[in-house]
């Protein structure tokens, strides 16, 4: 692990603030620590960079390996994209009730999948990938209601 101390005067013109932010961009930075020094006109940031050496960098591959983010409004019919935000509203309702992030609930892919295949059954919901009987046991109920209800069933 190695540290570099960077100063950021108040009434800089973001020079040293682009230093800064080109440093961080090419390394992978593992903490930040920062402390005003107040001194009349000459006041600055003092900002201690943590991060490990060129060996460990953000390489491009690393960037490809992580998940990327899914816009369902793209992936799903405009009708099926229309039942995926009513279920999406149901679990906020449901998150916010019991006091935990939504995708505790459900995730996006996972409501996505349940709407694909038109799960109306607590045997379906738990054939899906990644959820489990206390899941089913929590939240299915409300869901599978949800879904005959949009559906007509």
């Amino acid at each position: 692990m190695k540290f570099q101390l960077f100063t950021l005067p108040v009434h800089d013109d973001n020079n040293a603030s682009q230093l800064l932010n080109s440093f961080c961009s090419q390394h992978r930075v593992t903490q930040i620590e920062k402390h005003f020094v107040a001194d009349a006109q000459h006041s600055f940031w003092s900002i201690c960079v943590t991060y490990v050496d060129s060996t460990g960098a953000l390489l491009p591959e690393d960037n490809a390996k992580r998940k990327k983010t899914i816009d369902y409004k793209e992936v799903l019919s405009e009708d099926d994209f229309s039942l995926y935000a009513q279920l999406r509203d149901l679990r906020k309702t449901i998150a916010e009730r019991d006091g935990t992030p939504p995708y505790n609930v459900f995730t996006n892919e996972q409501l996505a999948n349940i709407i694909r295949k038109t799960i109306v059954s607590k045997t379906d919901l738990l054939a899906l990938e990644g959820i489990g009987q206390t899941r089913v046991d929590k939240y299915g109920e409300l869901f599978i209601e949800k879904m005959k209800e949009i559906k007509g069933m």
